[in-house]
Order: C-alpha cells, then structure tokens, then sequence
C-alpha cells in the first residue's frame, strides 16, 4: 500500500501537547511543515512551537473537525488518546498510526494476546477481569506483578504480589481488568524503536539500554550493552511486531532480556518513546524526523549510530523548591559545560517531583562512561536542590 506524499509547507496535526508532542513540532517546523496541536491543556509545552493549539478535549467534535478539514495527516504523541477520536480522523484524513493499532496497546490484555498470538515470547500473564479469575491455583504467575490492564505508565497501576492471597488483595480495591504477570529473573531491560512506512519499509535504531528507578526510566545507554545476535533479534521481533500491526509511523517495543539470555517481549507504545530521546543528538535521524516521514508517506531515513551515548532524564526532584512557590530554576552550568552533552529542556511551567521536565543527552567513546558521568551530573544537581538519590 502506497501512502500521498506530503510536502512542506502542508499543515500536520498531533493529537497531545506534551514533551512528546514539542519534540515532534520541532522537528517537523525545521522540516519545513506547519503544525497544529489539539490538547486541553492551556500550557501545554508543544503549543510554544505550534502554528496553532487548539484547546480542548481530544473527543471535542469541533476540534476534531477543524483538526480534520486543516491538516494533510494527523499522529498522536501517546497511547491513551481517544481511539475513536482516531478512527474518526481517519475517515476524512491521513491518520498513523490507525486507532486499532492504538487500542491494541492501550489494553495490556489486548497487547499481551496479540504478542502471544503472532509468536513473540511473553512472560507467563493472566487476564484478570472479575475475581472470580483469581480463584485458581495461581503457581505460574507468582511471584508476579498485577498490573491494570489500561492507563498505566511509568509503574504506576502496578503491584508486586507474591502469594495467590496478596493478588487477590490487591485486585480487590481496584475492581478493574488487569494482568496478573510471572516476574522473571531479569538481567536488564531493552527496547527498540522501529519506523515503518505504508510501503512496508523498515528502519530500526539502535537497540537500547534501558535503567528504571521506581518505576521511571532513569538512564538510557546506547549501544545495550547485549550481543550482536541478540540486539538483531530485538530488532527482528519489533519489526515484526510492526508489520503484524499493519503500522504507519514510529513504535517502541521493549523486552526483557533473562538472565540465562532468553528475550521477552514486555511492552509497546505506538510513538516515540522515552529511550528513544538519544536520537535528537546520536544518531543519523532523530525518532521524531522518523515520526514526522511516515505521516507524510516519506520512506524512513538512516538510523546509523553516530557515537555512544547516555541519555538521562532529568525529573523536577532536580528543582530547588519543586512544587512549591518557591520553586526555581537548577543550575544549568555543569552540563552545559560538557562539550558533547545536550540538554533538552520541556518547557513544563510547573516543576513536581517524578515529573519529567527535561532529558539529557551525553555522548562518549563509551557509553558506560557516559553513563556514569550523567550519574554525578545527575547527584550533583540533586545536591543542589537539597535532596539525595531516594533508594
């Protein structure tokens, strides 16, 4: 299937104006395209850059008509936009990716099924809907994680449970579908991030490195520091995943790599991801150029590796006075001083611990040097604001 070539300077639209969605109306202004935004947020950080924001609700009717009669072809910056907004959109305009392959991943029992049915390994899951599905011998899944089946993210809707009692005590309060997922004996985490055009071609960066601190993806090191076959195997399986989608634009696929070597396959997100903000100064392309080309049927640009890198997110602990009147600005200086380090910053006008307010990209000869130098940048700035690395 071929897609309508679309050139600048043609008006895009994305539904969400988050970092996401700013780092996507950037690319795509430099490209040469005009942008509208549609989030209900007044301050939403896309919109410093955008043609146009509109602002309201991403099921708003007449948002989405305007969105619909103005823009060539529309993207979304994350997975728990309204499907139908997007089925909708697709009936009088370019949409990628399709609504269906949002709502496969906005349902971990959908996406845990799908990856299971076109033979990508998973962890041991059970779909839990009523509490009736947990009245069972539940030996192969614990220990294990009871996640909510939708809206969850950066380890938020998710417990640890270690007996058939503790699962259905923590199902209990909750009342909504979940999964109930077997911990394995994790030796790191990885993810790849894939772009495929209508035509069927594929682009894939290099596979990634990703370390968590309670529930948030902390550091990023790119090459993963896994063998060749095994990162070709994660590549392999992402593209796969892509083409069983039927997928237009830019997907992140993350897995578990097992102590004894053996991949699982966790978790995606239809758009650019976290891991994948490494891209803006490491690499041939950036994931968002790779975003903004499959919108406007372009076939993906190069994905070559420039240099290693670490990529650290920098959240609002590292704010003096977060959430507080008295909240403000960090001193930039020292990362600033690297001369291959690059700060992004989100434009977030509220700075609040956990939240993620800027990234930082550090490249190097080595990428576990750079990830140990982005950790002392990181204390340092920790220091400053009168905090200490939480355990």
């Amino acid at each position: 299937m071929s897609a309508p070539v679309i050139l600048p300077p043609a008006r895009l639209g994305i539904l969400g104006g988050g970092q996401l969605g700013r780092m996507f109306v950037q690319a795509a202004r430099t490209m040469g395209y005009t942008v509208t935004v549609l989030d209900p947020d007044p301050d939403a950080p896309a919109a410093e850059f955008a043609n146009l924001h509109l602002c309201a609700a991403f099921d708003d009717a007449e948002a989405l008509r305007q969105l619909a009669d103005s823009c060539a072809a529309i993207t979304t910056e994350f997975e728990n936009v309204n499907a139908e907004s997007m089925r909708w959109l697709a009936q009088h305009t370019v949409v990628s990716p399709r609504g269906e392959c949002v709502a496969v991943a906005q349902d971990r029992i959908r996406e845990k099924t799908f990856f299971q049915q076109h033979g990508l390994p998973v962890a041991p899951f059970l779909p839990v809907t009523q509490a009736d599905d947990l009245d069972r011998d539940l030996s192969d899944y614990l220990p294990g994680i009871l996640k909510t089946a939708r809206l969850g993210y950066d380890g938020k809707g998710q417990q640890r449970v270690r007996t058939a009692e503790e699962a259905r005590a923590a199902w209990q309060p909750l009342g909504v579908p979940c999964v109930l997922e077997k911990m394995l004996p994790l030796q790191l985490e990885i993810s790849a991030i894939v772009t495929r055009a209508a035509d069927g071609q594929m682009a894939v960066f290099p596979i990634a490195e990703n370390q968590h601190h309670q529930g948030i993806l902390d550091v990023t090191l790119v090459p993963a520091r896994v063998s060749t076959d095994l990162a070709q195997a994660a590549q392999q399986a992402a593209c796969r995943v892509a083409e069983a989608l039927d997928y237009v634009g830019v997907l992140a696929v993350e897995f578990f790599v097992l102590e004894d070597g053996q991949l699982r396959v966790n978790e995606m997100a239809p758009r650019p991801h976290n891991s994948g903000h490494y891209t803006l100064d490491a690499t041939v392309s950036s994931q968002f150029q790779q975003q903004v080309r499959a919108m406007c049927g372009l076939p993906p640009a190069a994905t070559d590796l420039l240099r290693p890198v670490a990529m650290l997110n920098l959240l609002g602990d590292v704010w003096p006075g977060a959430g507080t009147d008295a909240c403000r600005e960090p001193d930039w200086q020292p990362l600033q001083a690297e001369a291959q380090g690059f700060l992004h910053l989100y434009g977030k006008r509220e700075a609040r611990i956990g939240r993620k307010m800027a990234h930082y990209n550090l490249l190097a000869e080595q990428a576990t040097t750079a990830a140990a130098q982005v950790a002392i940048l990181r204390d340092g700035l920790l220091q400053a604001a009168g905090r200490t690395r939480s355990a």
